[in-house]
């Protein structure tokens, strides 16, 4: 253990963006907790549909720059797919363009405009990471024990719980730091997916109406095809709709005929927490003591999470953040 990285962390919040900070605080010598309300099988990053693209989230120059050293990483994942969950896979994001993304889409290998015959309209070529998340979130869970961090199911009603037991803390609590820290200005984008038997769909393909709270999206996955999906601001049911869930299915058959009649396996629901911008900032606390907040990422958990995680393990030892 180095002598920089030495000492106690707690990180609060048990969902993709604490277990991965977790473990990569825990990878820099540290020793690690994470104080977790659930298991990260019932957190909203077990139901994403875990494909990486930086999708309603902000600050785009910040993000950019931690989507990037993510997907870096996930390509790396991607050669032990059985194990990590990552997988590289081809598909489309339909009505996107070039010109209306940031500088970081010039540094995605191969993204290009789609071909009529992949996209009959505007559309993005990629191979992306597509991330089955409860595995990825098990092997996450796997490797921060063999770096000998400690996961605890703990409710925290007070950070200053966490605060007095370790002289670093991180919160990762996502939409619960609405009434934990509390910071109001994070809310509930709510997701509902449909997951049905794949007839056969090998590439993802996406289409995003930002005008409204419908997108479509075809997420091919080891358990099933992910059919999507809404985005329903200030909404904090969790119980799935039925009608949503057949106009779900009924906008995604009109893109891939074939799913059209494939047997329904489940329905999910999930709150995204989001931000007008992540929050990701040291505080000093008395007494020596250090607060890192690592929470707001809306839709783009997943798809920051690495370069978050290793933003924080700067902040958390006293140093600046990449620019």
């Amino acid at each position: 253990m180095t002598g920089r990285a030495s000492g106690d962390v707690i990180v609060v919040g048990g969902g993709v963006i604490g277990l991965t900070t977790a473990l990569v605080l825990a990878e820099d010598g540290r020793r690690v907790r994470v104080w977790t309300r659930e298991p990260a099988e019932r957190t909203t990053s077990a139901v994403a549909g875990g494909l990486w693209w930086p999708y309603r989230i902000e600050p785009e120059a910040r993000v950019g720059a931690w989507a990037l050293e993510s997907l870096a990483e996930y390509e790396r994942l991607a050669a032990r797919p059985d194990e990590t969950g990552v997988r590289m896979v081809e598909g489309v994001h339909g009505e996107t363009r070039l010109d209306g993304l940031g500088a970081w889409a010039a540094r995605v290998p191969g993204l290009r405009a789609a071909t009529s015959a992949e996209y009959a309209g505007a559309g993005l070529w990629a191979r992306l990471p597509l991330i089955d998340m409860p595995a990825h979130l098990r092997w996450l869970r796997e490797r921060l024990a063999a770096a000998g961090g400690v996961v605890e199911q703990r409710a925290v009603t007070d950070l200053a719980e966490a605060v007095a037991a370790a002289p670093v803390v991180v919160n990762c609590t996502g939409l619960g730091a609405r009434e934990l820290v509390p910071d109001p200005s994070v809310r509930p984008v709510r997701g509902q997916l449909v997951v049905v038997e794949n007839p056969g769909v090998t590439t993802w393909l996406t289409s995003v109406d930002h005008a409204s709270a419908a997108s479509t999206y075809l997420l091919p996955q080891p358990g099933g095809l992910i059919l999507g999906g809404t985005a329903e601001e200030d909404d904090w049911s969790t119980v799935p709709d039925p009608a949503t869930a057949e106009a779900i299915v009924r906008r995604c058959a009109a893109m891939r005929p074939e799913v059209a009649g494939a047997r329904v396996l489940d329905h999910r629901v999930g709150l995204r927490p989001s931000r007008a911008a992540v929050r990701l900032e040291r505080a000093s606390l008395p007494g020596g003591r250090v607060l890192v907040h690592n929470y707001g990422h809306g839709g783009a958990g997943v798809t920051v999470a690495r370069g978050c995680a290793r933003e924080v393990a700067r902040l958390a030892a006293g140093r600046e953040a990449a620019p």
